[in-house]
């Protein structure tokens, strides 16, 4: 067991939702879906915020089943995070609104950092910040749409180096009511390679002292986080892909802030009843267990990353399609190992140094956006 290094807790709100430890679990798509968001709260006792995955606008406003699910929110849940997704400043604005008329959630936070190409090719995402004119207009309808609702945004330092956007980005949304902003210390270009930035952190909160800067990147250990909000003097930390195959680390970030305890260091056994309850929530979610057991696929080498565990095993529990035989698969393995040195550290996507894939003559003019329409705006939600 570690003992975790402490500083004095900063009070962080998110419009009147306080946030206490200043912790937010970042939208990933896939990922964050109810069930999985169920496991971090556990481990935190409810503390922190919990945000959903990507959600389009124009999905949403046209009803999409899937985008319908997505929304579903357990009624332990408060407040309610929704991240949303849009290019069409009237769209945006009508999802606002009909979350705010169906009550469908209490926080709004907008995507303006996904480097994923299907995205960035519509003008969307990590590429929208550098026509400022149409960030002006979604920041617009999107706060007026909400109302009462606070609005939030996460966005990237920029598309690459010679397009960087954020320090203008954060003095726009300062100005059309934006509640908060988290920054991730990199360029749509670098996607998840390379080291975070964080004195780009730094930079924005001295730029926009008005609202409260969250920090994002290379957060892998609740040590990292505090490492984070005294470097930089952000706000809060938003944490991606440091929970994958790691909940728990929630409850290491509560013991952090509030030094109250020490961080888990799970044996394989204490994984194993983790892994199979993340199972076997995604089934009663979905509504169909070999789905997810299916879903839960994804999650196998993070969970299972650091351990002793044979590339046949592995291999087994990567095509598991029900419970039954993710238990008779988990009872092989060598259940009392210890928490390895090597469990800490990346995971997830790492690549970078990526061509980002743009509009037609999107780097022409930062403030015209007369190509963008709302046939720019997906139809699908989760990414």
């Amino acid at each position: 067991m570690t003992t975790p290094s402490t500083i004095p807790s900063t009070m962080l709100s998110i419009g009147p939702h306080p946030v206490q430890p200043p912790v937010v679990l970042a939208p990933m798509a896939g990922i964050t879906n109810a069930p999985f968001r169920t496991l971090c709260r556990e481990f935190s006792g409810g503390k922190g915020l919990f945000v959903s995955e990507m959600i389009t606008t124009r999905a949403l406003v046209e009803r999409n089943e899937k985008t319908m699910q997505l929304i579903h929110f357990d009624k332990s849940e408060k407040p309610r995070s929704i991240q949303l997704y849009g290019v069409d400043p009237a769209t945006v604005g009508k999802a606002a609104r009909m979350i705010v008329d169906e009550d469908l959630a209490d926080h709004i936070d907008l995507n303006f950092g996904c480097p994923v190409p299907k995205v960035t090719r519509k003008g969307g995402g990590s590429a929208l910040p550098y026509k400022r004119n149409l960030l002006r207009s979604i920041l617009r309808e999107a706060v007026a749409g909400a109302g009462d609702l606070p609005v939030t945004m996460k966005m990237r330092k920029g598309i690459d180096d010679d397009h960087i956007t954020y320090l203008d980005a954060g003095r726009i949304a300062v100005e059309e009511g934006v509640t908060a902003i988290a920054l991730h210390g990199r360029t749509a270009a670098q996607h998840y390679g390379g080291t975070a930035d964080w004195d780009a952190i730094a930079r924005l909160k001295e730029h926009v002292p008005e609202i409260p800067v969250l920090g994002n990147g290379d957060i892998w250990s609740a040590d990292d986080a505090l490492r984070m909000m005294r470097e930089t003097g952000c706000d809060g930390v938003v944490v991606g892909r440091g929970c994958l195959g790691r909940p728990w680390l929630f409850g290491d970030l509560v013991a952090a802030f509030e030094g109250t305890g020490t961080y888990a260091t799970p044996t394989l056994k204490e994984v194993a009843v983790v892994m199979r309850r993340h199972a076997e929530l995604l089934g009663e979610w979905i509504g169909d267990e070999a789905r997810g057991v299916i879903d839960f696929r994804k999650h196998v080498a993070w969970y299972l990353k650091g351990f002793s565990v044979g590339s046949e095993m592995r291999k087994k529990l990567a095509i598991t399609s029900s419970l039954a035989e993710m238990d008779a698969h988990l009872s092989e393995l060598d259940l009392d190992q210890s928490w390895p040195l090597g469990a800490e550290g990346p995971r997830g996507r790492t690549s970078g140094n990526n061509r980002v894939v743009l509009p037609d003559g999107w780097l022409k003019d930062p403030y015209d956006c007369a190509g963008v329409s709302a046939d720019a705006e997906l139809d699908t939600s989760g990414g």
